[in-house]
């Protein structure tokens, strides 16, 4: 870990905090997801680093280290596109690798369809690709489903503010790292999914618990709640929609996302070639929603080859 350097980018007018390891000529830029930060990719830069790669992770704006924007409540997936082109521009980093997780993947398709002279291949953990569109999760979940919660404005604030931060990101990587969606009931909030006793995952330790604690209770919450839960459904109007960059998609086989209405499809379908046709899948057995932490080896031997 020491071997990760650290810097901040001007980003208009924010400073966006980015972690580097490598000096090999092939960059690889990750994405992070939530409740998630540049750490949640700690094993991989040092990896793909002693493979002879250039390894970038940086905090969104408003999470981590990185500067919150002057209204957080406004913050979009276009902000995110864009910080991620600056950050390339900064680093001076003509084409590179993206490497997405969870709501990470919406930004790296989306860049490489807007930006795929900037994209040398694509991959993505958790989440596959569906063009942008409306939100329509609310027709086919439950009141309780936890994105609709956390779309409510007010709702998670109260809900995570019974808690200190570290336990907020406790419950949450928890509940993700089961294999059912999260979903409380009429008379339950999501932190009330999780147990105070339950124990963390065999693989996330209390020192990874205690890093993102520290983080998240410097940055709070009201980014991320905005970017990405309040923001879903943002028009891109794109003229093509396909991603066509080389990409794979890493999914663990007891991920809750495999049980979201058209995940099927657009894993295992005809569609998901129709939209990415050089797409190639893989599938880890046990692994869970954060196989990259889970299986740190996840996508390393790929984007090697």
């Amino acid at each position: 870990m020491d071997r990760i350097q650290h810097k901040f980018v001007d980003v208009g007018a924010l400073k966006l905090h980015v972690a580097e390891i490598g000096t090999g000529p092939n960059a690889v830029v990750f994405l992070h997801g939530f409740p998630e930060i540049w750490y949640s990719w700690r094993h991989q830069m040092i990896a793909l680093a002693d493979a002879g790669f250039r390894a970038i992770s940086f905090d969104y704006r408003g999470y981590g280290l990185s500067d919150p924007p002057p209204e957080p409540d406004k913050t979009t997936l276009s902000d995110l596109l864009n910080d991620l082109l600056a950050v390339l521009d900064a680093l001076a980093l003509s084409k590179v690798f993206l490497v997405g997780k969870d709501f990470g993947a919406r930004p790296a398709y989306l860049f490489s369809i807007l930006n795929p002279e900037r994209v040398l291949g694509v991959v993505t953990l958790g989440v596959p690709y569906a063009p942008p569109g409306p939100f329509v999760y609310h027709k086919y979940l439950p009141e309780g489903f936890y994105i609709l919660r956390w779309r409510e404005p007010g709702r998670a604030e109260a809900d995570f503010g019974r808690f200190d931060a570290k336990t907020v990101v406790r419950n949450v990587y928890i509940l993700f790292s089961r294999s059912e969606i999260p979903i409380a009931n009429e008379n339950q909030e999501i932190m009330d999914l999780v147990e105070p006793d339950t124990p963390l995952p065999a693989w996330f330790t209390e020192e990874d618990l205690a890093t993102y604690g520290a983080l998240y209770e410097k940055s709070g919450f009201q980014t991320a709640l905005q970017f990405p839960y309040r923001s879903f459904g943002e028009a891109f109007n794109l003229p093509d929609p396909v991603v066509r960059v080389p990409a794979l998609l890493i999914m663990g086989g007891k991920d809750y996302v495999l049980k979201f209405p058209g995940i099927e499809d657009l894993t295992k379908g005809e569609k998901a070639k129709d939209l990415v046709p050089n797409l190639e899948v893989t599938f880890t057995p046990e692994g869970t929603h954060f196989v990259q932490e889970q299986f740190p080896e996840q996508g390393i031997r790929e984007i090697c080859e």
